[in-house]
């Protein structure tokens, strides 16, 4: 039981946290007598103006700085400022409050409850221990942010971020701040559609099956309930949900995971982690999800475990809950769980989100939802310089997944400029084509690495014959929930070739002199080669640009 604050301390309290904060019922967890010297303001200055960003993540995550230190005034809105662009460059001083004019029309705080922009969800505006003006100050940023940027469509993050914010630093900052977050680029903050928050919480779903099972794996202290523990090396943490109820419900513990975090962990736990959120990104989070599903299985594996009888009597989710808020390890034991899960790497987390991204964006264009955002199909393959290049580079990556290709073939040579235009591709007496939907000059655009992209494009790419038979197929993946990368492989094109399809062949290949071409079955589409025999003469071309407008 922590021992109540003196007059004396509650005064040094109250001056760290800003005048929106009520900090009486806040819990103040002191530092390790044993613990080193925390590192200053000057220190992550110079780390960030360095460029040491290694070493800024290595301060971030190991200075265990109370709840009450000073340096988060400073701290947040550095973090947050590194990631301005130009679209961010609205956060000049005063800014804030002409929106605040023109929103409201004035600059007072109103009596009345702001009607919050319809991205906000409301069952979870999670205010911690602000005050009543400090929750209006919340819903007027979150106000001014909906109508600065009209293009956030759901993002239930925001409003608890914004919160968090207000309890260090001012409104006209906490506003800066989540603008900078909001149009970051480099690296995601806030997601802003329900269909990337659907990204997210399947990323997480993703990534507990693997990854949580590791890190259990390693530790050997953890044995002592066998049983459980091999059911869970076997298994995974999904089906330990499963084991206490059924698929969908299991699905829906993982929908709620963010709120694991913001609803769930004890505040002084969520600074730390926000601490570490403002330089990274969301990645932050999905390590958070794992320490937590980790730390919940030691607690809950025992049949003695008071969450076991949680469990029987109200669900795991509610049994899940009641452990993050009763968090029986320290906000930096805590990280550490959370940042020694190996493997989990930016370059791996960002592999599975934008695969789901891509899966769930072709179902959704497939029902018909006009909800899109851009995803990509490469992973890193190395540049085409030639129809045989890129024909290996899919004939080698079908032959991994342990199916059979055709060797490779080649036609003829030349130049072949390909033109910045989404196309269908024809060929008369048998009339077949592709639309593709993704820009050709996108195959000059580089990875994460700064390598060219052998293949691009997206889920909603699909094939089709008009003669002699009618026919579409569209991309396998759409009613797969996993598909091997083999048929992923969409577009691909350089000064030698264009092609469409990929794995097992290529649906469709068109020479550099657009005269020859030829199609076989390939795995991304599933198709039976589009003209007999496979290899075709071009009598006709037909291309079709669409453009959108702004």
């Amino acid at each position: 039981m922590p021992m109540m604050p003196s007059a004396l301390e509650e005064a040094e309290v109250s001056n760290v946290f800003t005048s929106l904060v009520n900090p009486t019922g806040i819990t103040i967890v002191p530092c390790s007598p044993t613990a080193k010297p925390l590192k200053t303001i000057t220190d992550v200055k110079t780390a960030l103006q360095q460029g040491r960003k290694q070493d800024l993540k290595y301060i971030l995550r190991n200075n265990a700085w109370p709840v009450d230190h000073p340096i988060r005034n400073q701290l947040w809105p550095l973090l947050c400022m590194q990631h301005q662009n130009e679209k961010s460059s609205n956060s000049i001083e005063g800014f804030y409050w002409e929106m605040v004019k023109q929103v409201f029309g004035t600059m007072e705080l109103p009596d009345k409850p702001i009607n919050l922009p319809p991205f906000v969800e409301p069952s979870h505006c999670h205010s911690y221990y602000l005050t009543h003006k400090g929750r209006a100050a919340v819903d007027r940023v979150v106000s001014v942010l909906g109508y600065a940027y009209p293009d956030i469509v759901y993002s239930p993050t925001i409003y608890s971020i914004c919160a968090l914010l207000l309890h260090f630093i001012s409104e006209e900052e906490c506003y800066n701040c989540m603008v900078c977050l909001v149009v970051c680029k480099e690296k995601t903050f806030i997601t802003q559609t329900k269909l990337l928050y659907e990204v997210t919480w399947k990323t997480v779903m993703q990534i507990s099956k693997k990854h949580v099972v590791g890190a259990l794996r390693r530790r050997e202290n953890w044995r002592n309930s066998m049983f459980c523990f091999l059911f869970w090396l076997q298994k995974g943490p999904a089906v330990f949900l499963q084991r206490h109820c059924n698929s969908a419900r299991a699905e829906r513990i993982y929908v709620d995971w963010i709120w694991w975090i913001f609803q769930g962990l004890p505040f002084q736990h969520l600074i730390r982690i926000m601490d570490c959120f403002f330089h990274e990104g969301i990645k932050v989070f999905y390590r958070t999800a794992m320490a937590i599903l980790i730390l919940f299985y030691k607690n809950s594996s025992a049949p003695t475990s008071e969450y076991q009888a949680e469990i029987q009597k109200n669900g795991v989710e509610s049994a899940l809950l009641k452990f993050c808020k009763e968090m029986p390890v320290t906000p930096q034991k805590f990280l550490k769980v959370a940042f020694g899960i190996r493997g989990l790497s930016s370059a791996y987390i960002s592999r599975v989100f934008i695969r789901t991204e891509m899966v769930l964006k072709s179902k959704t264009v497939i029902s018909g939802s006009r909800q899109l955002v851009r995803s990509r199909s490469s992973e890193n393959l190395p540049n085409s310089q030639s129809q045989n290049n890129i024909q290996m580079v899919s004939h080698t990556l079908t032959i991994r997944e342990g199916a059979h290709s055709p060797g490779p073939r080649t036609l003829s040579m030349g130049i072949f400029p390909v033109q910045n235009v989404e196309s269908v591709i024809l060929a008369q007496e048998d009339v077949f084509g592709a639309y593709c939907s993704s820009r050709w000059c996108e195959r000059n655009q580089k990875d994460q690495r700064g390598n060219r992209q052998a293949y691009f494009g997206t889920g909603e790419t699909f094939l089709f014959s008009l003669y002699p038979e009618r026919a579409k197929y569209p991309w396998v993946g759409i009613d797969a929930d996993r598909v091997e990368h083999g048929a992923e492989l969409f577009m691909a094109a350089d000064t030698k070739m264009i092609t469409i399809g990929g794995g097992d062949g290529q649906a469709i290949w068109i020479d550099e002199n657009i005269r020859f071409g030829k199609s076989d079955a390939c795995s991304t589409f599933n198709n039976p080669p589009l003209c007999p025999g496979g290899d075709f003469e071009i009598r006709v071309l037909e291309v079709y640009g669409f453009k959108m407008n702004d």
